[in-house]
């Protein structure tokens, strides 16, 4: 989120970084919106201090015992007050307008992230190990799965709808696995802390990382539990289903939670509304949790298999750092990814994302693709962004540099470390069998059990 002092002061630099992210330019407008609302808190404050001038007067006739100057003054004050109203509430739209707008603008790109348009103006950084050779056709990861026994799309789409699966037996067992070795791997050896965070979340959380306002329509709700007046149990026993087994015609109350996107939300959000020192930065933080998308505009993309669904499970890195540190720590965290596909000997490359492809709340983003033999292409399997102080300026989190009075705005990254669903996918169809078994990577053995390679049950 972006302060418009900032935006006033640098209005060239803003359109021109819009220009570059294929958006129109917008300084023009904001500063209009802004004159309003600083016309608005001009209007208020010059009748704030005329009332308190006149109020002072009032008194002064009275002492000189000027009766009709008294109440030519007292019907001014009421007026004013009349009108102090009314002047609050246009600079309280106006204020709402420009907040508003602020609110919906995306993060800026750095200087050195490449323009381009979509996925496709991606450069590639490199690419790092050596894709497998197969004597036979490689298959996909939901033809091994099904074929296993262990992959059931039809079953979760009867419980669930279309983009859910049930993952049972040893499969269910790989998955877990795979959760754990990065939770091992990002806190034994990357310096990262485990946090089990919550997965309901309130809109001020949503707003602090980016995900509300502009994304509503890709996430999933839930309602709280609803507050009902203690008379409600006189009734009678007419429950309507839809809204939890409230008595028909209640008034009732409904607070709205969300579903994490991604452990981004809650992760990020320790630190809203706070000042830290700046010796306890960096702040490293990881969870492994399940994340739920709406996945609204992926109509007819990727629609077998696991790639693209609802729920899906993801350990996340998270890290909050000083604007010094901010880009060294975004190669960082991406070496830690990086390091979890290293282990389990899966060949990826690193792209740039482009000014056309970045996220809305990232400064420059880079993406691990993973090697799909079934699919014959690389596969996104880790994003990791630096965003500055975009998402800090929206939850307020601040930090005090040593020896120093004012506060700083901390500068927050996120990565995938990386996504489980999808190196249950890689894990498969690079590990795959002619005879349809999968062999386990040497990583995972001591989370396997003893197993070594998923078979079909006889």
């Amino acid at each position: 989120m972006y302060d418009i002092k900032w935006i006033r002061d640098n209005s060239v630099v803003f359109d021109e970084a819009r220009r570059r992210r294929g958006l129109e330019p917008l300084a023009t407008h904001l500063l209009a919106l802004d004159e309003s609302r600083r016309a608005a808190i001009g209007k208020s404050q010059a009748a704030q201090e005329r009332r308190n001038s006149a109020s002072k007067e009032i008194g002064q006739a009275m002492a000189a015992k000027d009766s009709a100057r008294a109440e030519a003054l007292k019907a001014e004050v009421a007026e004013l007050k009349a009108g102090l109203a009314a002047f609050e509430a246009e600079e309280k739209e106006a204020t709402a307008l420009l907040d508003k707008a602020l609110a919906e603008i995306p993060n800026l790109p750095l200087e050195d992230v490449p323009f381009g348009k979509d996925e496709n103006d991606n450069p590639e950084l490199r690419q790092v190990g050596e894709r497998p050779r197969f004597d036979f056709k490689p298959k996909e990861h939901f033809e091994i799965g099904e074929s296993l026994g262990l992959m059931d799309f039809e079953t979760a789409t009867k419980l669930s709808g279309a983009r859910f699966v049930v993952n049972k037996g040893a499969l269910a067992r790989l998955e877990r696995a795979l959760g754990a070795f990065m939770l091992d791997l990002h806190t034994g050896e990357h310096g990262y802390t485990e946090v089990n965070p919550p997965i309901l979340v309130k809109d001020e959380t949503m707003f602090g990382t980016a995900q509300l306002p502009k994304f509503r329509e890709d996430q999933f709700s839930a309602v709280k539990e609803l507050s009902l007046p203690p008379q409600i149990d006189q009734l009678g026993d007419e429950y309507d289903l839809g809204t939890k087994l409230t008595p028909l015609n209640a008034p009732v109350r409904k607070d709205t939670l969300w579903l994490i996107p991604t452990a981004e939300v809650p992760l990020t959000n320790l630190v809203r509304e706070s000042i830290l020192d700046e010796k306890e930065l960096p702040i490293r933080v990881t969870a492994c949790t399940p994340c739920f998308r709406a996945e609204a505009g992926s109509a007819g993309r990727d629609t077998r298999g696991m790639i693209r669904q609802h729920q899906f499970i993801k350990v996340e890195l998270v890290s909050i750092t000083t604007p010094e540190n901010s880009l060294a720590e975004h190669e960082r965290m991406l070496s830690c990814a990086e390091e979890v596909l290293k282990r389990l000997k899966l060949p990826y490359r690193i792209v740039t994302l482009c000014t056309g492809d970045m996220g809305f709340a990232s400064q420059k983003t880079y993406d691990i693709e993973v090697w799909l033999p079934g699919q014959d292409r690389y596969r996104e399997i880790s994003s990791v962004s630096v965003c500055g102080d975009f998402q800090a300026r929206r939850m307020n989190a601040r930090y005090r540099p040593e020896g120093a009075k004012a506060t700083r705005f901390v500068h927050t990254l996120n990565g995938s470390g990386v996504a489980v669903g999808r190196a249950l996918v890689a894990v498969l169809e690079n590990y795959q069998n002619e005879d349809g078994s999968v062999s386990i990577p040497e990583a995972l053995w001591p989370y396997m059990g003893g197993l070594r390679k998923i078979e079909k049950a006889s």
